[in-house]
This record gives C-alpha cells, structure tokens and sequence, in this order.
C-alpha cells in the first residue's frame, strides 16, 4: 500500500506510465479497519493486481476480511468470513468510462474505499448465520436453544384464537 495514513489508496502512477499489459501486484494486509460510517472489518488480507491496458487501468482485487455480524436465529455475535473479489477498470478518459464511472486521477492515486465498500456491501449475508443448524430462541422465554432446552407448561396459544381451536376439536 502507498500511504499509511490512507491503507486504501494506490499509487498507480508508475502504471500509466508504462505500455499496454504492464501489471504490478500490491499486497495489502491491515488487521484492522473502519471503512465508514459504519463497515469495521479485521484481517483484511488481499492482492490488487493494476493492470495497463489501452483504456485504462484494470484493477483486479482479490482479498478477505472478518467481520462481525449478528445471528438472525439466536441473537449472538459471530465473525464471519467475506470473499471481496472483483475488477473495475479506472478509465483514462470519459470516453472510456464504464457503467461503474470510475476515472484514473490525474494524481495517480487510486482509493479503493468507495469500491470496496460496495463490494463488501453485496457480500453481507441478509439473514447472517452463526451456524447452518441454529436452533434459535424459545418464543416464551428467549433462552437460547443451542445452548440448552427449555420446558414449558402447554402453551393454550393465543386466546383470541380460542373459537377457531374449538372447529379443530370437531
């Protein structure tokens, strides 16, 4: 990476330069980081790999990265492993520009953290798992059925149902 300070931002400056299918890899490795407002990711690990083509700069980035999610099931806290993959290509001019709309700066410095951010965004889960076999909650007293098991009396359901239970019985 190019600037501590900014661990996202590459300086691909040295890739303009060079002819048509120059690459260079940019390891990355960041144990711990804040994406805002509201992304906090630990052991984000990767490779950008900046590619020089007639167009642009292709940007191929392969990483992964922990994040800690919330058990729709049981309530509970579990980290979680993302896959962020992916390749935008960083136009040098607008005639080039993809539907993504990205532009090579005239600095030379590319930051990958709007990017990111988006990619990391599609692989949340919607409904995030701390395991496949979550048992959930118990609807009367919240305990956490992968922890323990719980008795109740017979629950008679809800009484505003009660005339309905009663075409059941007959």
């Amino acid at each position: 990476m190019s600037d501590p300070h900014s661990p996202l931002r590459l300086n691909v400056g040295f890739v303009v330069a060079q002819s048509a299918g120059f690459s260079r890899d940019i390891p990355f490795d960041l144990p711990q980081i804040n994406i805002p407002p509201d992304l906090y990711l630990s052991g984000l690990i990767g490779n950008a790999r900046a590619t020089r083509t007639p167009q642009g700069i292709l940007l191929q980035v392969d990483s992964k990265a922990l994040i800690n999610l919330e058990c729709v099931r049981c309530l509970t806290s579990f980290q979680q492993t993302l896959n962020i993959d992916f390749t935008e290509l960083y136009a040098f001019s607008q005639r080039f520009v993809t539907d993504s709309g990205l532009i090579v700066p005239e600095t030379g410095i590319i930051d990958l953290t709007p990017v990111l951010r988006e990619y990391i965004l599609l692989e949340i889960p919607i409904s995030p798992l701390c395991r496949p076999d979550c048992k959930g909650l118990c609807p009367i007293c919240g305990n956490n059925f992968n922890e323990s098991i719980c008795y109740h009396e017979d629950d008679s359901g809800d009484p505003r149902l009660a005339s309905l239970k009663s075409l059941l019985d007959k």
